[in-house]
């Protein structure tokens, strides 16, 4: 695999993992929310999760737009 095509997918992979992340907390704090002390307003902790995610979709989508969107499909 060329450097390029390994900086892609090193760049994708990380942003997946980060939608992941942000997506599984999201869930935490709707399925155990009375658990979690360190938020007391669980939304405004939901909607900083959301921003997270968001951020990560764009990054995905950026790097399929501008950086060969059928190579990242095959990539993963």
């Amino acid at each position: 695999m060329a450097m390029r095509e390994q900086l892609i997918k090193a760049c994708l992979m990380h942003a997946e993992g980060e939608l992941e992340r942000a997506k599984t907390n999201i869930m935490v704090y709707m399925d155990q929310s009375v658990g979690i002390g360190e938020h007391s307003d669980i939304v405004e902790a939901i909607q900083e999760e959301l921003d997270k995610m968001a951020a990560a979709v764009d990054r995905i989508e950026m790097l399929e737009r501008f950086f060969h969107g059928d190579y990242i499909k095959n990539a993963k």
